[in-house]
This record gives C-alpha cells, sequence and structure tokens, in this order.
C-alpha cells in the first residue's frame, strides 16, 4: 500500500566514480594541450569532448528521477532509483505533490534502457506488475518541436491497479477505488509545436471491475475512457483531440463526451444507477455531480 518515497534527489554512486575519472582526464588533456603547442585546437576539443562523453554517459539514475519529479509537479515519484539514465530501475510513487502526506508506491521496479536510433532516442520499459512486456516510446525532436510515439505490445499498454490512485490524495483518498485499471493505443503520438500539444492516434483507458468505499455495491461496473486525436486539416493543423466516457456495464451508469480546448478540458456528462440500484448509490450520486432527479450532471470546464 502506501510507502514514504525516498529521496530522489543526488547520492553518491558508482556511476560518480566514472565520472570524476573522465573528469580528471579531460582536465589533463587541457593541461597537455596548453603546455605542448603541437597539440593544438585538436588535442583541447578531444579532451573536451572525452569529458562531455564521460559525464553524459556515466550520469545517474538519480538525474531523470529528478527530472520526472519537476515535471509532474512532484506527483510522480521515482523512488530508490538505481542504475543511469541510460540504463536503470526505480519504484512508480504517486503522491499528492509537494507537502502532501498521500502517497502510493507500486509492488515492482520500474526498467527502463534508453538508446539512439536515427532521428531520436528509444525508451524500452518493463515492469512485473503492471507493463506489457514490449512497450517503447520513441522521442523524436525537431526545430522548435518534438513527437512522442507509443509502441505498446500485441496485449496493450499495461494495467494498475485503481488504489495506486489513492496517493494523488484528494479525491481519490476519499473514494477509495477499486478494481483494476488497463490502457491501450493504437498509432498515438503526442506532438509538441511551439509549446502547444497536439494528439494524434487513439487510447482507451478501461477500469474494470470498478469499486469505492463511498458505495456498499462490491463492485459499481466497467468502463472505458477514450481519447482520440484529431485528424489533420488541409491546412496541415490537427483538430482538437476528443473524450469520451461510456460504460462496459454496471449498476452506476456513466456517460459522457468533451473535447481539449486552449484553455483545457471541456466535458459534459450525467452519471444515474440501473434499475434496482437506486437506495445503494444515492450517497455516491450525490458526491459525483450536480443532482437533476435521477441523475446526476457531470460538468468539467
Amino acid at each position: 500500500m502506501a510507502k514514504s518515497p525516498t529521496r530522489t534527489g543526488w547520492s553518491l554512486s558508482t556511476f560518480d566514480d566514472s565520472i570524476l575519472l573522465g573528469m580528471r582526464r579531460a582536465r589533463s588533456g587541457l593541461q597537455a594541450a596548453a603546455n605542448s603547442p603541437h597539440l593544438g585546437r585538436w588535442a583541447v576539443a578531444g579532451a573536451v569532448l572525452g569529458g562531455l562523453y564521460a559525464f553524459i554517459a556515466y550520469a545517474p539514475a538519480s538525474w531523470l528521477a529528478d527530472s520526472v519529479a519537476s515535471a509532474s509537479n512532484g506527483r510522480l515519484l521515482l523512488a530508490e532509483a538505481e542504475g543511469s539514465i541510460w540504463r536503470g530501475s526505480a519504484l512508480p510513487v504517486l503522491t499528492g505533490g509537494p507537502g502532501s502526506k498521500d502517497a502510493a508506491v507500486l509492488p515492482s521496479r520500474l526498467d527502463w534502457s534508453v538508446s539512439p536510433f536515427f532521428g531520436g532516442l528509444r525508451l524500452k520499459l518493463s515492469q512485473g506488475c503492471c507493463i506489457e512486456p514490449g512497450l517503447e516510446l520513441e522521442w523524436r525532436p525537431g526545430w522548435n518541436k518534438m513527437a512522442i510515439t507509443v509502441k505498446p505490445s500485441a496485449n496493450g499498454v499495461g494495467h494498475w491497479p485503481a488504489a495506486w490512485l489513492e496517493g494523488l490524495g484528494a479525491p481519490w483518498n476519499t473514494l477509495r477505488p477499486g478494481g483494476q485499471l488497463r490502457l491501450s493505443a493504437q498509432g498515438l503520438t503526442l506532438e509538441s509545436r511551439g509549446g502547444a500539444w497536439q494528439i494524434r492516434g487513439q487510447a482507451d483507458l478501461d477500469w474494470m471491475q470498478a469499486s469505492s468505499r463511498l458505495s456498499t455495491l462490491d463492485a459499481l461496473g466497467s468502463y472505458r475512457i477514450g481519447l482520440s486525436g484529431g485528424a489533420e486539416g488541409a491546412s496541415g493543423a490537427a483538430a482538437r483531440p476528443s473524450i469520451t466516457l461510456r460504460t462496459l456495464e454496471g449498476a452506476l451508469q456513466l456517460n459522457g463526451s468533451g473535447q481539449f480546448g486552449e484553455r483545457g478540458l471541456k466535458f459534459n456528462g450525467d452519471a444515474r444507477a440501473a434499475p434496482g440500484f437506486e437506495p445503494a448509490l444515492n450517497n455516491l450520486l450525490n458526491i459525483i455531480g450536480r443532482r437533476n432527479g435521477a441523475s446526476s450532471v457531470i460538468s468539467i470546464g
């Protein structure tokens, strides 16, 4: 269950010795170049590049952990990071952010390896509990843009216990979700141009056998959140991505749709109880949204 995340900042490791060795060699090369005019600029450049290579090649995994924590505003941590940024492992932890006392860690370590390919970098991820074998992410940089392509295995991206979300704090620590989250993707690419993100392809997040401590029912149902990227128009610009919510089966019926715009997500939907389940779900419907008779209106944005 919850586990206090360990410090992910700089820590001494066997990689530090390699970095220091590379720096010493670079410094020796610079001194030799300064004392011998025959070495010239090429020797200086070689010494600098050698030190830079050692600095990058043996960069510790804690640097990656710090970057992930910063990008997620402290909500996703890579605790107990080991190895280097190119090949390492860590324990994924969800937290409520800086100052939060909520935290939830997954039961097995996340392993990663990064390798270059023509046009960018390829990231391979594996995790015994949660990620399907063969998952890859490709990062392609460009002038004032970059693209991240998700390449899932035949079985999808991965599956996680819904209880992991409790680490994010409110409202998840109140809902106490149960069940399993399953993520799949088809041709999914996230592209940034001039700081604006576009989505191409599709991703589906299924919440199977969902449950909550706010309901007396053992299971509320199974649901699917679908994300569809906008098709590219004649001008080359992609339409805004859309999101849908639908019920696969269950006592609690959830449905809705929305779209991502310049001001974020705008979503409208409703929740209602299947016939015969109204008394058991009445309290939950009051919390989900604004009551309108037998249904509860869900509005975001």
